[in-house]
């Protein structure tokens, strides 16, 4: 079993702003579209559409706008065009920052993305500069599951990679990609509803920085997630908690 992680706290920070904001479904559409796109319009034979249908419904988003973002996507209606481009670079400490967007139009979103890391501290890196510190995985995140063992039973025969104690009774079931979506219904099956299920990028090694660093990190990532054109940001750094809090 892995070692204790703050990620989840990161997370769920993460999807709470994203509601906050109201910009949840405008980033799931753009997901669903894309995964359409690309794999497909039935979620059955298109793992990446499954995930994006599953968290749009998770957010309570009505099932025709689900629909019409697949048939966008599937060439079935008439829609916007989105393409994926992730940019790479580094804030405060040195840190590794990902950012992951869906955009129509990249000259707009390279300039946005530009200005953020040059005004709070941080700078664009070249492609493949922080992207080999990182692996893709699945991760589900579950609160205080009451009966551990049971859960870590369950994880091991719905073929989960790892398992991580994140303290006080909550735990990360962690997958790879391809297993992503079979390891999640076979734990619901079991009992085990997971309260963030996502596949996500996920750093190698922690960089820690103090809670100044921390603060002024936490802005560069806000301003970064605030984007219209931002899907999903990415860092390999270890924030104190205070500095969350404080910002």
């Amino acid at each position: 079993m892995a070692g204790h992680s703050k990620w989840a706290n990161i997370q769920h920070r993460k999807k709470a702003q994203d509601a906050k904001r109201g910009k949840l479904f405008t980033r799931l559409i753009r997901e669903i579209t894309v995964a359409a796109r690309m794999g497909g319009s039935d979620p059955a034979a298109n793992p990446r559409l499954r995930l994006a249908v599953d968290k749009a419904l998770g957010g309570n988003m009505p099932k025709d706008t689900i629909d019409r973002a697949v048939k966008k996507g599937a060439g079935e209606l008439d829609g916007v065009s989105y393409e994926e481009i992730r940019y790479e670079g580094y804030g405060t400490a040195g840190v590794a920052i990902m950012v992951d967007t869906l955009t129509d139009n990249r000259n707009r979103t390279v300039a946005e993305v530009r200005h953020a890391f040059t005004k709070y501290g941080g700078n664009m890196g070249t492609d493949g500069s922080v992207a080999y510190m990182f692996n893709k995985l699945g991760v589900l995140s579950f609160g205080d599951v009451g009966d551990e063992d049971s859960l870590m039973e369950a994880a091991l025969e719905a073929g989960a990679d790892d398992i991580v104690d994140t303290g006080e009774g909550s735990f990360e079931v962690l997958t790879t990609e391809e297993n992503f979506v079979e390891v999640k219904d076979a734990m619901v099956a079991a009992g085990f509803e997971p309260e963030l299920a996502e596949v996500t990028m996920r750093a190698e090694n922690e960089v820690a920085v103090d809670a100044e660093q921390g603060v002024k990190l936490m802005k560069l990532l806000d301003v970064i997630e605030e984007l219209d054109d931002v899907q999903n940001v990415y860092t390999n750094a270890d924030i104190p908690a205070e500095a969350m809090e404080e910002e």
